[in-house]
């Protein structure tokens, strides 16, 4: 039996090409991702999902960015789930409610994707809505991080329910800085007491993985978080996180930083991140199977493996008469339509 290695990868289409599985049974490969030209409709991505769960023992972790708002990869035929930042608005009148609604959310979100074969979906958002980010904006509950906290609680309580990890992203916290790292390399340039708003989240909610930013902040260390020795040992040691480090896309321009593909993930990697993701580019996948030769590294492995879900899914035909998932059909018709202004939430 081959353990799970420590590099996640894309696909190309709706169904797997003999080189997708030729790439899945290298043993550094460790989980597939999965983006919106992976899905047709429910069905396929079932039978998708099923596809690569066979290609090895234990299955490769399947995990998609499925948040609600403007990042949910699978729209036609899953439920249609709100921007966090809706949740927030709620969150100032009345708090117990906003977090109840945020549990059945998290329900409904976990138990849409594990009835068709999803592990993970890397959410919840933690970073705070501070304005600038127009990459994080409505993607972020609240700016108070109390509210944060309160509301991912809940979003990752339900989601455990359906039997489903949380990642939360991005540490230490990217929503001050306007530059998307998608395309540049943000620079935030707060001190580490100024930036103790952004970390409560990550100090106070029991995380099963975390998703460090492409985000410099040079007066803590010169080098993005997810590149950082430091800003990990933080996590692991001054916070006692003790699950799975994701890279963010080590394709993205944020990574730039690091060089190469293959320095980037040699990077990341020293600097105590678990799973690399590589993604968009397959010509980069190829090189790094190519040139990079990792160690075994079984508590990375077992850290890795404790996502894979246990509890079994419940089949797609059972969620519309479920209690949870209607009570989160009855949350999304009662945001519909509400998004406050930036800064209101």
């Amino acid at each position: 039996m081959t353990s799970l290695g420590p590099l996640m990868i894309d696909i190309a289409g709706t169904a797997l090409t003999d080189l997708d599985r030729h790439r899945m049974t290298d043993p550094r490969i460790g989980g597939v991702i999965l983006f919106t030209r992976n899905y047709e409709s429910p069905a396929q991505l079932q039978a998708l999902c099923e596809e690569i769960h066979a290609v090895r023992s234990p299955r490769l972790l399947i995990a998609v960015d499925h948040e609600g708002g403007r990042v949910q990869r699978f729209r036609e035929g899953f439920s249609l789930l709100p921007a966090m930042r809706a949740l927030g608005a709620w969150w100032h009148k009345t708090p117990a409610a906003a977090v109840e609604s945020a549990r059945s959310i998290g329900f409904l979100l976990a138990a849409e994707l594990r009835s068709r074969g999803v592990d993970l979906s890397f959410t919840p958002v933690l970073d705070l809505d501070w304005g600038p980010s127009g990459v994080i904006g409505d993607r972020a509950f609240h700016r108070d991080p109390a509210a944060v906290i309160g509301l991912a609680g809940g979003l990752i309580a339900g989601m455990r329910d359906a039997g489903m990890a949380c990642c939360g992203k991005h540490f230490p916290g990217h929503g001050w800085v306007a530059a998307d790292s998608h395309v540049a390399i943000p620079v935030d340039d707060r001190t580490l007491d100024q930036m103790a708003p952004d970390l409560e989240p990550y100090r106070r909610l029991k995380l099963d993985a975390v998703m460090p930013a492409h985000v410099i902040y040079p007066k803590i260390d010169a080098r993005p978080a997810g590149f950082s020795p430091l800003w990990i040992a933080k996590l692991r040691q001054e916070f006692g996180f003790d699950g799975v480090i994701f890279s963010d896309d080590l394709s993205m321009e944020g990574a730039s930083f690091a060089g190469s593909i293959v320095e980037r993930v040699e990077a990341a990697a020293n600097a105590g991140v678990d799973m690399l993701l590589v993604c968009n580019a397959p010509d980069k996948v190829g090189e790094v199977l190519e040139r990079w030769h990792p160690l075994p590294d079984p508590g990375r492995a077992a850290r890795i493996a404790r996502l894979l879900p246990t509890k079994p899914a419940m089949a797609w035909a059972d969620l519309h008469d479920d209690i949870t998932c209607r009570a989160g059909h009855q949350v999304i018709a009662r945001l519909a339509g509400v998004m406050p202004q930036p800064g209101l939430a």
